[in-house]
């Protein structure tokens, strides 16, 4: 017969194995709690929202069913609002991964001094207010007074007025966001090239490749995880644009302009909900957009994995 303190040390070894399963759960709990309250179940109360002609100030809510989603396939601001945010992702993201790719491998040079400085200024924009950001940029694309504009006239090229046309209007806001998101994408890009073992260039260095073969057989191959991932986050933001196109058409900036021609879903689903009242309509909106990323993403992740099983 076991003795009491053989059964005892039994029992302090399995609540021993016990805490050491459920430890880490305990853990990351408080974000899986946070995220379910204001990430599920906000999302959950959207979707709700979105089935009900909703107004905050109203007593009755009528449920519409899928009215909404009816109107807003045939809703040409939405679509509008759609390429607008497509074009604006465009310019701004394929731009920033090549550029955040270059500087990454330059800071990611042996023979390269002030390294830490460099890095560091890196991160300066992205710590920048987006607000402060998007001021400067609107006067640098000033139409009459602008410092891009002036330089433009020094070889002979007329002021453009960058709020008042499509493209230039989206290639105005594309640099905003290219200013403020290269840097940060290119120090994740730059940690994961410092992971890459040394000795994978000095077989290539070996087989003879110079240094842009090595860095399209060595380097980029081996960081495709994160470029993955960096794209698919620049797709998350650039989906949501909404500061950037706000500042910059000041008091139009709401409508993107006075034509729409910059306005985006961020944009449009703000102007249902807190300028109309619309808050079923601007709930939709929001669900379609989410709608919208996933598709972007599932959709990156797919191309890129058969680019890798292609290899």
């Amino acid at each position: 017969m076991a003795s009491q303190s053989q059964v005892g040390a039994e029992d302090r070894w399995t609540r021993s194995r016990v805490m050491a399963t459920i430890e880490p759960y305990l853990f990351i709990a408080p974000f899986f709690i946070v995220f379910g309250i204001f990430g599920i179940a906000a999302l959950a109360y959207t979707g709700w929202v979105s089935l009900h002609d909703w107004n905050p100030i109203a007593i009755d809510n009528p449920f519409v069913g899928l009215d909404n989603y009816t109107r807003l396939m045939e809703d040409p601001r939405f679509w509008n609002s759609v390429w607008n945010t497509f074009t604006i992702w465009l310019l701004s993201t394929i731009p920033q991964l090549a550029l955040a790719l270059f500087l990454a491998h330059v800071l990611n040079e042996a023979l390269l001094r002030w390294k830490t400085g460099f890095r560091v200024t890196m991160l300066l924009p992205n710590i920048t207010s987006v607000v402060a950001v998007g001021i400067i940029f609107t006067s640098l694309f000033g139409r009459d007074f602008g410092l891009i504009n002036y330089f433009l006239g020094l070889v002979g090229i007329e002021p453009i007025a960058w709020e008042a046309g499509r493209l230039s209007s989206h290639v105005a806001v594309a640099t905003m966001v290219n200013w403020r998101w290269t840097g940060y994408n290119t120090l994740i890009l730059l940690a994961a090239m410092q992971a890459i073992p040394y000795v994978l260039y000095e077989s290539a260095q070996l087989d003879g490749a110079g240094r842009w073969r090595q860095f399209l057989n060595v380097t980029v191959p081996s960081i495709r995880n994160t470029i993955v991932f960096v794209v698919i986050v620049s797709t998350i933001g650039g989906m949501q644009i909404f500061t950037e196109p706000l500042i910059f058409g000041g008091q139009n900036g709401v409508t993107g302009g006075a034509s729409r021609q910059y306005q985006t879903v961020a944009l449009y689903l703000y102007e249902q909900g807190f300028r109309n009242f619309e808050f079923g309509y601007a709930a939709t909106i929001a669900w379609v957009l989410f709608g919208i990323i996933l598709i972007f993403s599932v959709v990156n992740l797919l191309f890129t994995r058969r680019i890798a099983s292609s290899d």
